[in-house]
């Protein structure tokens, strides 16, 4: 099938054009001020929208294998592709942990058969249970590039260390949940006064903030590469951006509902408000959202974390925690960047070019098992490219969620900006805003 993409502003790294985008035999064909469509092709309106390399995501609980009931793999993709995303990293903290290459090769089996690409995040240690390291060396043969314990911190920053030590010489990054368990253990939302109001233990930012000081200090000592993920205080940004500019090879991502909600949305016991890290204070998001506008964040990350309803409907401190995000994340960045001042080049530097360096997953980086993402959209390239529409205003539902779960945070919020159009590995995925 041959697409024409007509008349969209194109974004560039740096800069922005109005022009047609010819698709043909699943990559880009030719980028033109005015192409005409070959016989059969479908041509797609994309006047006053931006297109540009399609949305990555670092950071997405797909359950498989062990809790399908919330979400499979497949069904993550079908949302992700909504959401106008053309890559996922699954999340190594299913049941049980993607800790060896028989589960890896098993999660990219069935990933491969989905639309998108399915990147997986191999487990640091065993089982996740932070005692031994797991197999990282097998598991990077076969493609990973990103292990993390994520769900739960590795505490022992002697096991940490090596952990850096044996991943530096395999070329591959150690992405950690920043949570010191002896402080947060036991807390259901932020520690605080909302959290004293509430009669709810908390959890202190404190908690965060320590175990990225640490993780610094150990790259510091190995030379070894850390991504912080899932990132909610003020300082703990101001601490990695502190770190990058001495050289230090760290990198972060913020997740969209801590930079759009505060720990004040926890005062209704809602459960779908409970997340790991918590929702942090009114001057933490304005923060986050103002790194997020200067560049300061590599990227936007969704921590989609689909659970069943019978779960999520416990009392908030029994509940587990997490949100859905994948088919919200773009227009609440769109939100967060400004909306009518949004930078579409800010836009999709956070939402694809930043995860897919992080993730390694660019062109560059050649990648055994998936296409190339987050460049640039020129003749050659497979045709992985999101459309985004940033005129479109509708209204969050969760019973037009496209993921097995409906724990959003966001049901009844009105939102701008929407995916329109979604094309993965070259093929047609979701047009006018609904699968194809």
């Amino acid at each position: 099938m041959m697409y024409v993409l007509r008349q969209g502003q194109i974004v560039g790294p740096s800069s922005t054009r109005v022009a047609d985008v010819l698709v043909r035999d699943g990559r880009i064909s030719d980028v033109a001020e005015r192409i005409s469509a070959p016989a059969g092709a479908l041509e797609i309106d994309a006047e006053d929208c931006w297109v540009g390399p399609g949305l990555v995501d670092l950071h997405t609980h797909l359950r498989e294998p062990g809790r399908e009931a919330a979400e499979t793999i497949e069904s993550g993709a079908r949302a992700g592709a909504i959401g106008g995303y053309c890559a996922l990293v699954a999340m190594p903290n299913t049941e049980p942990a993607l800790d060896n290459v028989a589960l890896v090769s098993y999660v990219l089996d069935k990933g491969a058969r989905t639309p998108l690409d399915i990147a997986v995040a191999g487990a640091i240690t065993q089982g996740r249970e932070g005692r031994h390291l797991a197999p990282l060396a097998e598991m990077a043969a076969l493609g990973v590039r990103l292990f993390t314990d994520d769900g739960i911190g590795v505490q022992d920053p002697s096991l940490m260390r090596r952990a850096l030590d044996y991943a530096r010489p395999l070329g591959v990054r150690l992405a950690q949940h920043c949570e010191d368990e002896s402080l947060a253990a036991g807390g259901s939302m932020n520690e605080g006064v909302v959290s004293s109001r509430l009669g709810l233990v908390g959890r202190p930012a404190l908690a965060e903030e320590l175990m990225v000081l640490r993780d610094i200090e150990l790259v510091r000592l190995t030379r070894g590469a850390v991504h912080f993920l899932h990132l909610s205080t003020a300082r703990s940004i101001q601490m990695v951006v502190a770190a990058r500019l001495e050289g230090l090879d760290v990198t972060c991502e913020v997740a969209p509902h801590h930079f759009t909600l505060d720990e004040r949305a926890c005062a209704g016991f809602d459960a779908q408000f409970k997340v790991h890290p918590p929702l942090r204070t009114a001057t933490d998001v304005a923060a986050l959202r103002e790194a997020l506008r200067a560049g300061l964040v590599d990227a936007v990350a969704t921590d989609h974390a689909p659970h069943s309803p019978e779960l999520k409907d416990r009392a908030f401190d029994e509940a587990p925690a997490g949100v859905l995000g994948l088919e919200h994340a773009a227009a609440l960045t769109y939100e967060a960047l400004g909306a009518t001042k949004s930078n579409p080049v800010r836009f999709f530097e956070v939402l694809s070019r930043g995860p897919a360096r992080v993730a390694r997953l660019r062109a560059a980086d050649h990648h055994p098992r998936h296409s190339a993402h987050g460049g640039d959209l020129v003749k050659g390239e497979v045709a992985n490219v999101t459309i985004f529409d940033p005129r479109i205003a509708w209204t969050a539902s969760r019973d037009e969620l496209h993921s097995r779960a409906r724990n959003t945070p966001y049901d009844g919020r009105d939102l701008t900006g929407r995916v329109t159009t979604t094309i993965a590995k070259g093929r047609l995925v979701v047009h006018e805003g609904k699968l194809v």
